[in-house]
């Protein structure tokens, strides 16, 4: 295997990784959130809006951190900044 193969199959598999890790712990802390929050409405009915509002806002922070994972795998499958150094390694 070239030096170009060993990247693009690295690249991959971490790609990959970062979204399965990621995925995975983003669905924990939403889950748990939602849990958390139910368990609070039903502890204080009267204050629902409050607390879905609330709710809503730390699941959105919550989604970031898989948006920042998808980012990290489109870079590192589309724009990584080693494959100009692959490839002029291979070259030479």
């Amino acid at each position: 295997m070239d030096l170009v193969a060993i990247l693009g199959s690295v690249s991959i598999f971490t790609a990959g990784l970062c979204l399965a890790i990621g995925g995975f712990a983003v669905a924990l802390g939403e889950g748990y959130a939602v849990a958390c929050g139910l368990t609070a409405l039903a502890q204080q009915p009267d204050e629902a809006g409050s607390i879905s509002r609330t709710m809503f806002i730390s699941l959105a922070i919550v989604e970031t951190s898989g948006i920042y994972c998808f980012v990290v795998a489109m870079i590192l499958l589309f724009a990584n900044p080693f494959w100009q150094y692959a490839i002029s390694a291979v070259a030479q």
